[in-house]
């Protein structure tokens, strides 16, 4: 019911913006997208998969009353983080780990126990993950492997407040496949600043969530064809294991 109001709202969408094909054909109809794959210079990135913000019980659903989400919204979150995203999610690593491409992770993290370093947006939020806390641990089921590169950050955006375009650059990586939470969020200023700075984008939409349906489909019917191309777990591994086995 859901992927069917998501395909509805994405004609009616489609009906509406007139730069729709012109960002369609520039941004994601392009051949680079399968050479960036072909030459294994396309990497997973996977967001913010911590016990912070994606465990029941802990980080900022530690109170479910006070969290500021209603329970409802909590409710329907995390049923589709552990019953789709997660598996998801660990489906994709396992695709890109077998394929030798990259998988890299961020996660909030601040470099002091007392998080004086953290951005001024999540000091007023009173977002903290010190290091060795709980809250900056990894769910484990998506958890890293082996050597694989984990960027730490305290603000939303990857991108403005790390080095990831510098080590992306020395990695040769030139598309990526996003993935993680909240997909309104972290996700999508991940995704619009990777576009501004010409990287080739892939949204998974059933490997990212966020805490209302609401919120999931406008992020999905505004990132699609404008940022980044919009694809299916199923698809993406379809495309990796065709493309980069040829």
């Amino acid at each position: 019911m859901e992927d069917k109001k998501l395909e509805e709202q994405l004609e009616q969408f489609a009906a509406v913006d007139p730069l729709l094909e012109t960002y369609r054909e520039s941004i994601t109809d392009v051949p680079a997208l399968q050479k960036s794959l072909e030459r294994h210079n396309t990497a997973l990135l996977c967001i913010d998969l911590q016990y912070l913000d994606a465990a029941r019980g802990h980080g900022v659903f530690a109170d479910a009353e006070r969290s500021g989400v209603p329970i409802e919204a909590q409710e329907y979150y995390f049923d589709r983080l552990e019953h789709v995203v997660l598996p998801n999610v660990r489906r994709l690593q396992d695709a890109f780990r077998d394929n030798r491409l990259e998988v890299i992770h961020t996660r909030i993290q601040s470099l002091t126990q007392n998080g004086r370093d953290r951005g001024p947006g999540h000091k007023r939020l009173g977002l903290h993950a010190a290091p060795g806390s709980k809250e900056a641990e990894f769910i484990e089921s998506v958890a890293p492997r082996g050597d694989e590169i984990v960027i730490n950050k305290t603000a939303s955006g990857v991108f403005n407040s790390t080095n990831i375009e510098y080590i992306l650059r020395n990695l040769g990586i030139t598309g990526l496949v996003v993935v993680g939470v909240y997909s309104n969020e972290c996700v999508s200023t991940a995704i619009r600043d990777a576009c501004d700075l010409g990287f080739y984008v892939t949204l998974v939409d059933d490997a990212c969530a966020t805490v209302t349906p609401e919120l999931q489909q406008a992020t999905i019917t505004t990132m699609k064809d404008r940022y980044a191309r919009v694809m299916t777990t199923h698809e993406i591994i379809d495309e990796v294991r065709e493309v980069v086995t040829e």
